[in-house]
């Protein structure tokens, strides 16, 4: 913070600081976090599971857990593309290279982009199950304590 502003930056260190200087931004401003489009996404979530009996969220539970666990499309394509490209490499090789062309250039832009976007969306993907997974617990665990109380 420097004369009493707050400085944002671009940053790599991911969702969870973004959040954090969002907050940040609330609580210098004085304005309830209650507005915050992820708190928002997160609280639907969970009131939606907790609409669920335990028994479902169980088995809800057991499939995010299958979901997280799994391997996946994603990354089964990004490691068999290279073998492929590796079975096929004098092939390749020949299409790409023939005559001085920049065919090449054009294959490696999109195979770079795409391998990107794969890796962008399986790790998007994961970060999501493990909310839908703490969230489950988190109910679980509460419905628990409160049979046990009584």
């Amino acid at each position: 913070m420097e004369g009493g502003k707050i400085r944002y930056m671009f940053s790599l260190r991911g969702d969870a600081h973004k959040i954090y200087l969002q907050l940040k931004k609330a609580s210098y401003k004085n304005r309830s976090f209650k507005g915050m489009k992820k708190l928002i996404e997160v609280e639907e979530i969970q009131n939606f599971y907790s609409s669920i009996d335990s028994d479902t969220l169980k088995k809800v539970y057991y499939c995010m857990i299958k979901e997280k666990n799994g391997s996946g499309i994603i990354p089964i394509i990004i490691s068999s593309g290279p073998w492929l490209f590796l079975l096929f490499s004098n092939q390749l090789q020949d299409f790409l290279f023939k005559d001085g062309s920049l065919l090449w250039v054009v294959f490696s832009i999109i195979y770079i982009t795409i391998l990107s976007i794969s890796v962008f969306l399986h790790f998007h993907e994961r970060s999501w199950s493990f909310v839908h997974i703490e969230i489950i617990q988190e109910i679980l665990h509460d419905r628990k304590g409160i049979r046990g109380k009584a």
